[in-house]
């Protein structure tokens, strides 16, 4: 039985991870890092896979980044012992991180207020666990975090040294580079980044306060950073899967694409030109990150059976159990007229909006001829 006929086998939708080109894209960025001489830590956030992360993580035991206090639980229970929660700390989260770090695991918090300092600072010493903090730095007005000459930098730092916690350095995250295009471009984001932590992390030594670890990353940078020097460690998530927003910024190309959504013809409306699938947003997301970019692939980018991309044909519209495929506008090729039952794959926008929708992946394997695998995925908090 070949792939394609395993794959037509399993039910709709269901959510297909190509272990091939996760792996390629994994040794991909891997590569770089080495090459840079700089340590990568990988954000699980994508992946929320515990047989996943073993292929990302080198040795399976970290470092790695999380975005929930649910996946840092799920990942030291299964041996990743040295993880970032890569979200400012909501300090009524500090009992779960304390009694996580009970645990063994060595979970690092980030915060970017005073208050927020305080309050890290009160529940050290009241635990007698000196939680280990990094200081977040706004490097491109994307989101959260100080200025890199912010006063409020030493002020939190120092309050953080002398009220039981432990800072350990300085973080942030070039939010701004998903909307570069080209090399150039996204190199210039890395070097913006680069350039932001390390002078926070001056202003830090400068006041004689610790700042050991300087830590930047996102997907785009990470692969197209130059010069790394002063930076002690990348972050980057999608890589690993990859998805249509990174693709659309050359960062990738859909050949890289690890993860599609397997689907099935269930109708079609001719006279509009629509084939009607059983994909919808509750499958797809409602995610429509390409839709400020220079190709617009609607919800989705569509494939046959065996991952092939089928011209111009895209998910233009989504309900929430149905999803509309037909050409994009202006697109020339003629639509095919796959019958009712037809397997179909979908290309995901944006790789982590689309994987939380299943509970688990369907792999197919590297090694050829090989069966098809299942992977559990989590969710929540």
């Amino acid at each position: 039985m070949t792939l394609a006929d395993r794959l037509r086998a399993l039910p709709t939708p269901s959510l297909i991870l190509d272990e091939g080109r996760m792996l390629r894209n994994i040794e991909r960025l891997r590569t770089h890092m080495d090459t840079l001489g700089v340590a990568l830590r990988p954000h699980l956030k994508t992946v929320k896979s515990v047989e996943a992360a073993r292929r990302v993580l080198a040795g399976g035991h970290g470092p790695a980044t999380v975005s929930t206090l649910r996946e840092a639980e799920v990942f030291a229970a299964a041996g990743v012992k040295d993880i970032l929660y890569a979200v400012g700390i909501s300090t009524d989260k500090l009992a779960r991180v304390l009694a996580l770090r009970a645990t063994g695991c060595d979970l690092t918090i980030v915060l970017d207020s005073a208050a927020q300092a305080e309050a890290v600072a009160r529940a050290s010493r009241r635990s007698g666990d000196s939680l280990p903090v990094l200081i977040e730095i706004d490097c491109d007005g994307h989101r959260s975090g100080l200025a890199p000459d912010d006063p409020q930098i030493v002020a939190i730092g120092r309050s953080l040294h002398e009220g039981g916690a432990t800072p350990r350095g300085v973080v942030t995250h070039a939010g701004e580079s998903y909307g570069a295009v080209g090399p150039d471009a996204l190199a210039a984001f890395a070097e913006q980044e680069r350039a932001a932590a390390v002078a926070a992390a001056t202003v830090l030594r400068t006041a004689g306060l610790p700042c050991p670890v300087v830590s930047v990353g996102s997907t785009p940078t990470a692969h197209f950073a130059r010069d790394l020097t002063g930076v002690t460690e990348v972050r980057a998530g999608v890589y690993v899967f990859f998805d249509l927003v990174m693709a659309g910024i050359g960062v990738c190309t859909s050949d890289d694409i690890a993860l599609s959504v397997l689907t099935t013809v269930i109708g079609h409306q001719k006279a509009r030109g629509w084939i009607i699938i059983d994909a919808g947003w509750m499958a797809l997301s409602r995610d429509r990150g390409t839709a400020s970019q220079a190709v617009d692939q609607g919800y989705g980018l569509v494939c046959d059976i065996k991952g092939r991309v089928l011209g111009d044909l895209i998910v233009v519209s989504a309900n929430q159990e149905h999803g509309i495929v037909a050409l994009r506008p202006g697109g020339e090729e003629l639509v095919p007229d796959p019958p009712v039952g037809t397997k179909l794959r979908i290309l995901p926008n944006h790789a982590c909006a689309t994987g939380t929708q299943f509970d688990r992946y369907e792999v197919a394997p590297a090694e050829a001829g090989a069966p098809l695998t299942h992977w559990p995925r989590f969710r929540g908090w």
